[in-house]
């Protein structure tokens, strides 16, 4: 592959200014918005530019901000793909969700999603990139995505480096708005295969980011590797940002963007170790953007917690869907539209499941999280169990081609294997990335947001661990979470359509693992 990094700077579009954004402001349209949903894959907060985040320039997403609101504290409900695109298309935790829960697995049919619905309202739908996944929604029941009608046949004749995707996001856009009824009101799901892993290695550093600029976490190693990692995942990020500003354009171009909702956010957390498949920080935290200039006042700043979860609520409720369902999430109308007094609550839950083949007998690692504006509580449900998976398949000398055969919960990096041959190096970031973890952890998110310190232990911080652990099991106990109402194994039955590995034990590709039903009372 040639060197493309030139062509990714040379192709970022400018968003047209101008219009009602500009010359007016109206509290009350007068029509149902379009909604452009765009969803990276794996960006953690504060990778945005809005952010002053350095190393990374994200006009598009800048300038949704600008002209609407910036949240500084959004999560998902799992720091994992198919889990967490679940819970956004239900307005459900993904303890409330069986199979689709859990990472590869199904989507069952009886879980509504807000799609389905503003279809039913009258909206045009349909999506490209990557939907609900990976999973498998075909033998669930489903006739499609859960994110709507596929939009994917139009690829690009190259891609600007070997880690983006061939598929042209902004020709797919282009298509599904000419096909849409024109008198209808649309919903349309970007879905960016960026920035998740593979990357081009370097490919950062040929398009001209500099090392030292890179926003290195304080849970990676300071080292050259490492910072060129950063700056790879970051041009992705840059990707994603660049076909946005297209779809932006088509729309002010056909005099639609005004009347459009802009929701810009992400999946999950960047993947690296300590982030993605992780409750940390930066496996759960991620950045959000809301416009919409018929309604939305610009500038607006918000450090409200909200959730994922919100969106499907907050979507139904803007586009004006009657008999919603019962959800867990909590519409974000209020607060967009600065209506009433409704700020959002005083904290979010996140949980995880199986993410990888990780594990003998597919075993995943549990656990379940509080976060509030101050602190993070992580309850690890079973500490007996490595949380990036096992060191490898059965043997802890195994070695392939130079790759480390385990940890599989962290996909395989440049940075994974600086820290996996470096582990005497950095011994203290290698355990809070890869060894196993006390059943409790606590972190202070205003002075740790990497959370490299767990204050559990500290007695100290006893009234703030118990309170928060007290409002986690009773908050999960109200939303029937298996795992504290005595049916927790129910997850380590529910199957995986992945790749499966050489561990012990149970590894049937798309079977459930009967070795932990619960047996019938």
């Amino acid at each position: 592959m040639k060197n493309k990094g030139s062509l990714v700077v040379a192709l970022t579009p400018l968003l047209i200014l101008g219009g009602a954004s500009q010359t007016g402001w109206a509290k009350k349209p007068v029509r149902k918005p379009n909604i452009l949903f765009a969803l990276a894959d794996d960006q953690s907060y504060p990778y945005a530019s809005a952010y002053g985040t350095k190393g990374v320039h994200t006009p598009a997403f800048d300038q949704v901000a600008k002209s609407g609101i910036l949240f500084s504290s959004a999560f998902v409900a799992a720091p994992q793909c198919s889990p967490s695109r679940a819970a956004i298309l239900t307005g459900k935790n993904i303890w409330q969700l069986e199979e689709a829960g859990t990472h590869g697995s199904y989507f069952p049919k009886k879980f509504m999603v807000f799609t389905d619905l503003l279809e039913q309202a009258g909206y045009g739908i349909g999506y490209t990139g990557k939907g609900w996944d990976p999973g498998n929604w075909k033998d669930a029941g489903r006739s499609r995505n859960p994110a709507g009608p596929e939009y994917n046949e139009k690829l690009l004749e190259e891609s600007p480096t070997s880690g983006i995707s061939r598929i042209d996001y902004f020709a797919n856009f282009v298509a599904f708005y000419e096909k849409k009824a024109p008198d209808h009101p649309f919903f349309f799901w970007y879905g960016s295969h960026e920035p998740h892993r593979v990357y081009e290695q370097n490919s950062g550093l040929k398009a001209g980011k500099k090392p030292e600029e890179a926003y290195l976490p304080a849970f990676l190693p300071d080292d050259l590797v490492a910072r060129n990692d950063i700056n790879d995942y970051a041009l992705e990020i840059e990707w994603f940002d660049q076909q946005l500003a297209k779809i932006m354009n088509f729309l002010k171009e056909k005099g639609e963007l005004d009347n459009t909702l802009v929701v810009v956010t992400a999946d999950n957390g960047m993947p690296f170790p300590s982030a993605k498949a992780n409750l940390f920080e930066f496996g759960s935290h991620v950045p959000l953007a809301i416009s919409w200039p018929a309604a939305i006042r610009p500038g607006q700043k918000s450090d409200n917690l909200v959730s994922l979860i919100d969106l499907a609520p907050t979507f139904l409720e803007l586009g004006q869907v009657k008999d919603q369902p019962k959800m867990t999430g909590k519409s974000l109308g209020n607060l967009i539209l600065q209506k009433g007094t409704n700020n959002g609550d005083s904290y979010i839950l996140t949980g995880r499941e199986r993410h990888t083949h990780a594990r003998p007998d597919n075993l995943g690692y549990p656990a379940r999280a509080i976060r509030n504006n101050h602190y993070l509580y992580v309850l690890n449900l079973k500490s007996d169990r490595w949380p990036a998976g096992d060191p490898d398949e059965g043997s802890a000398s195994k070695r392939e081609s130079g790759q480390d055969r385990g940890y599989f919960d962290i996909d395989d990096s440049p940075t994974k294997q600086l820290m996996i041959y470096g582990r005497d190096k950095w011994p203290t970031l290698f355990a809070e990335g890869f060894e196993k973890r006390a059943e409790e952890q606590l972190f202070d998110i205003q002075k740790d947001e990497g959370c490299t310190t767990n204050l559990a232990s500290d007695s100290h911080y006893d009234s703030v661990r118990k309170a928060m652990k007290e409002q986690l099991l009773k908050l999960l106990r109200e939303q029937n979470d298996p795992r504290v109402t005595g049916n927790g194994d129910i997850f380590e039955t529910y199957p995986r359509f992945g790749a499966m590995k050489a561990f012990p034990g149970f590894k049937k590709k798309g079977e459930y693992n009967d070795k932990f039903k619960q047996p019938a009372k």
